[in-house]
């Protein structure tokens, strides 16, 4: 039966500009299916049958006995390269393509260039930033910073990237795989720690990314990012979903514009709204009946909205100022916060159904909203950074600023400034 071969052209091109003559290289096949990856350098997460091969320059000889699976017989004459693959009676060849045309068909929508040089800070890589990397890495981004010191566990499974052969391994080494999986030549920097207990290694990595990305679970961790990024003048993205993924909501910090904090201060929202993903974030003596009740995070499909919302803000972002497909965006994504309901129950359970809702609110749509900047904010406010500067400490007046309130009473014009 005839075979189908993918060669990487980047490392072909390579290996004919080397002195070598010859490099033992790599063989994957599917099992069953009749297709085989031949490669000079070894997959990172190697899949089917094993196979051992030779790629060399040059005619190989007719008579020539190896223990290679598989030959790999290079020519080049002038710019024309020709490949013939001994072991295999009939084949079809086809080349992973190299780096400038892996995208090639987001060109006219993504400033591809730009975004190959752009690295992006992704803390917390669960259901949201598993997610959010993996389609930043479809879209070109070229350099990751990846934080999340969490294994993947069996509940994660129902909205996270990975899967069953994943269970037990790190989600930084998981996503390292799937972003290579899709843009072989990204750069991935990954952090398997709590971020919370490395605020100087979070202060160098913001000062190195073009933009954050918050997906984690809890505030600890969104107020010491939004303090570093208010610090380092840098942009930030904060999702999460609420109880259920009933919702959730995408705060956006631009330089001089109001912090995370300013955002809690205004009572948008607070602790006790955020999502409850596992055990460690109930109290030890609630009963396992109470457990299972409150552990319910929602489907997938829920959160898709959220990230979709996330991503979108973060491409422009990283293209702002470009002639690119996705500038009209500019001009429809200025709010510094954006609120997504999933369906009416609970704190949305009084807004009208879709059909004949008219102005009121409704679920499955966005609203956005201005948020003020808080003169007197313990975080971003002039008195503040002059602490912070002298080394002073903020953190301690976080909890004040958490206030809760029921969004189940926000109308419109409370939104949509």
């Amino acid at each position: 039966m005839r075979k189908i071969i993918y060669i990487d052209s980047e490392e072909l091109h390579s290996f004919l500009q080397s002195a070598n003559d010859e490099v033992l290289g790599y063989g994957y096949e599917w099992e069953n299916e009749n297709v085989i990856h031949l490669h000079t350098k070894p997959l990172l997460h190697s899949f089917g049958i094993a196979h051992t091969v030779l790629f060399r320059k040059g005619d190989a000889c007719a008579n020539c006995e190896t223990a290679q699976d598989y030959i790999v017989e290079v020519n080049k004459n002038n710019s024309d390269i020709t490949v013939n693959v001994i072991g295999c009676d009939e084949y079809d060849i086809n080349y992973i393509p190299a780096k400038n045309e892996l995208y090639s068909r987001n060109k006219g929508i993504l400033e591809l260039n730009i975004l190959e040089g752009k690295r992006v800070m992704i803390v917390g890589l669960g259901s949201f930033g598993s997610q959010i990397a993996i389609e930043l890495a479809k879209a070109g981004v070229g350099n990751f910073a990846l934080f999340d010191f969490d294994r993947v566990e069996l509940h994660n499974l129902a909205r996270h990237t990975s899967t069953t052969k994943d269970l037990g391994r790190l989600k930084t080494d998981v996503l390292y795989e799937s972003i290579l999986g899709k843009n072989p030549y990204a750069k991935v920097d990954l952090f398997p720690i709590n971020i919370n207990e490395h605020l100087d290694l979070m202060e160098e990595e913001v000062g190195k990314a073009d933009i954050v990305i918050c997906g984690t679970d809890n505030n600890e961790s969104r107020f010491n990012l939004s303090t570093v990024l208010v610090h380092q003048q840098k942009i930030g993205i904060f999702g999460r979903a609420v109880t259920r993924a009933e919702g959730g909501d995408v705060f956006r910090y631009r330089p001089g514009g109001p912090c995370y904090c300013c955002l809690i201060g205004n009572q948008w929202f607070g602790q006790s709204q955020e999502e409850i993903t596992s055990r460690e974030q109930l109290p030890a003596y609630m009963s396992q009946s109470d457990v299972d009740a409150n552990i319910q995070v929602g489907l997938s499909a829920d959160i898709e909205p959220i990230c979709n919302m996330m991503i979108k803000i973060t491409l422009m972002e990283l293209s702002r100022g470009t002639n690119s497909g996705i500038s009209c965006l500019e001009d429809e994504l200025v709010y510094d916060y954006y609120m997504w309901a999933n369906r009416r129950e609970r704190r949305h359970h009084n807004w009208a159904p879709m059909p004949g809702a008219g102005s009121k609110p409704t679920i499955m749509r966005w609203y956005g909203a201005h948020i003020k900047r808080n003169e007197n904010c313990s975080l971003c406010s002039n008195s503040a950074q002059m602490d912070l500067d002298d080394g002073g400490d903020i953190i301690a007046g976080y909890s004040e600023h958490l206030k809760v309130v029921d969004m189940s009473d926000v109308s419109l014009n409370d939104l949509e400034e």
